[in-house]
């Protein structure tokens, strides 16, 4: 009885979904309860976890991927959009699965609410954003689009200290690049949870940022949601009880009643965790966080470690009944507090003034071919404040002592920054490449100076208006064959960028419909061209009427 309930269930919402009604369809909190949609011709979809950006659009392949408790160190959303103008939304996560030319939908945890709003990917996500993450027209810091950002990962690792961030960002000017925004990376202090600065990495920390704004640079701290156990910070959190409980194996067991903070392993180790549903532990880490901006002039944060995976635990008990992705979705909102703040993971919050970045890569050719579809696809999940990772990756083990740099590789990766909404060097340029890869470098910081009134505009239309500011050629010229382009990518409604992103020095360049100007040359589409690249050149075209 209970399966013909739900095939009669399924045939009536599928109906209303091909007709183009939005309708809304009960979720099936069983694992063996699923809904199923047939993939229309050349149909293909977007969404979900944004790691997967380089599989999409799906559909083709096989694949199947769970959003509760994602893992995959990136963004995801709880949204699914087609290029025929379908869209699937619910407010929890669930598990979404392509095969046998099907759409399957199960382990869901709330509603599944679907529809059909025109017949392209721009109505699709025009109608999903419009209801389900409209723009607040807010922005970060606008330094973080205007020069790029130096992350001190890779020079410094887990030594961070005065001597060198004030050396680093001397050597910044002294080469020729713009100041922008510094930010300090793990270790800065004495343990996780002591927001304040080890005295001996940095004896005047606010002298340090002083000097550093007198340079025209903005700083950036990273920090966690974690704390060292057995620490003073701890022992403050536990006697406020602002940390995730353990709930002893009793999975039945009342907050109230909860004794013991629980430890979670992360990447450091095992540490307690603030549990930001109680808004007590919100209001004293926004207390802490206070601190260092009035007592050393830090102006922004970056956010890291707050993965839902981290949350998916037997024994977390919280203030608030919560799933691993509204925990994660808490820490998000932490940033909302701070103009000048970056995330690498996050559920939903999309049309936020929030920065999200790619999760760190090697530094390999196949790394690099990620950046343009992942990036595209934080765009298509609501994100306009998107940086795709550090130049030439961020993995600090592909730049140990004795690994092998591939030169031309820091310069494509520069170059593929270069037109997206944000660029951020890790790696120092001056210090691994020759003066012929490193006035490449240049090149492609003072190419984005010559774009950057395009890309502010690009922007600013995308904060007001909710649409993504990068984009699949298939958005702007739906049903001409390109949807499967995964290299090239539309800045607003005018620009191409067409980067090289392997080792040789030429590419194919797939032209939409129209007249395009690159240089003194117009191309008219639809053409396919192949274009020799010299090593300082970043292929741009524009559109023309």
């Amino acid at each position: 009885m209970q399966k013909l309930y739900r095939s009669i269930l399924f045939l009536v919402c599928f109906s209303f979904f091909l007709a183009g009604n939005i309708t809304q369809v009960a979720a099936q909190k069983a694992a063996t309860g699923d809904t199923a949609f047939s993939l229309l011709k050349n149909e293909g979809w977007w969404g979900g976890a944004v790691a997967h950006g380089n599989k999409m659009p799906m559909g083709n392949e096989k694949i199947s991927f769970n959003l509760y408790a994602d893992a995959l160190q990136n963004q995801s959303v709880p949204l699914l959009i087609s290029s025929e103008g379908r869209w699937l939304w619910s407010d929890e996560p669930f598990r979404y699965s392509f095969r046998n030319d099907s759409l399957i939908i199960d382990r869901t945890h709330a509603a599944i609410q679907f529809g059909k709003s025109g017949a392209s990917l721009r109505d699709a996500y025009q109608a999903s954003s419009k209801k389900f993450f409209p723009p607040t027209g807010k922005w970060p810091d606008s330094l973080l689009v205007t020069a790029p950002q130096y992350n001190l990962w890779i020079e410094l690792l887990y030594n961070p200290n005065q001597a060198d961030v004030l050396n680093y960002a001397k050597k910044v000017l002294a080469n020729g690049f713009p100041a922008g925004v510094m930010m300090v990376d793990d270790n800065w202090s004495n343990y996780y949870g002591e927001f304040d600065f080890n005295k001996e990495k940095f004896p005047d920390a606010k002298k340090l940022m002083d000097e550093l704004h007198t340079m025209g640079f903005k700083t950036m701290l990273w920090i966690c949601p974690f704390i060292s156990p057995d620490s003073e910070m701890f022992r403050e959190a536990a006697a406020k009880k602002i940390l995730l409980m353990d709930n002893e194996g009793k999975e039945n067991m009342l907050w109230e009643k909860a004794k013991k903070p629980l430890l979670i392993k992360w990447w450091n180790g095992y540490s307690a965790c603030l549990d930001l549903t109680n808004p007590a532990a919100k209001q004293w880490l926004r207390d802490k966080l206070n601190i260092l901006r009035t007592k050393y002039h830090i102006d922004g944060f970056k956010l890291d470690a707050g993965d839902a995976y981290f949350y998916d635990h037997p024994g977390l008990l919280s203030y608030k009944k919560a799933s691993p992705n509204d925990h994660s979705e808490a820490w998000a909102k932490v940033g909302l507090d701070y103009p000048l703040n970056e995330y690498r993971a996050m559920w939903k919050m999309g049309g936020e003034p929030l920065v999200q970045r790619l999760a760190d890569k090697d530094h390999s050719w196949a790394a690099l071919q990620l950046l343009i579809p992942n990036t595209i696809a934080q765009q298509l999940a609501g994100y306009t404040f998107t940086c795709p990772d550090m130049i030439g990756g961020g993995q600090f083990a592909s730049f140990s002592p004795g690994a092998s740099m591939d030169q031309k590789l820091i310069v494509r990766s520069a170059q593929v920054h270069a037109l997206m909404p944000m660029m951020q060097f890790s790696v120092a340029p001056w210090r691994i490449l020759d003066s012929v890869h490193f006035d490449a470098v240049k090149m492609a910081v003072h190419t984005r100076q010559q774009y950057l009134p395009i890309m502010m505009q690009v922007l600013r239309s995308a904060a007001s208006s909710g649409e993504p500011a990068l984009r699949p050629l298939e958005y702007n010229f739906p049903k001409q064959g390109l949807i499967g382009v995964k290299d090239q990518f539309m800045l607003g409604e005018q620009w191409m960028v067409a980067p090289v992103v392997s080792t040789s020095d030429s590419r194919q360049v797939i032209f939409p419909k129209g007249k395009w100007r690159y240089k003194n040359q117009i191309f008219e589409g639809p053409l396919s061209k192949t274009f020799n690249v010299e090593l300082d050149e970043l292929l741009i075209f524009e559109k023309i009427k």
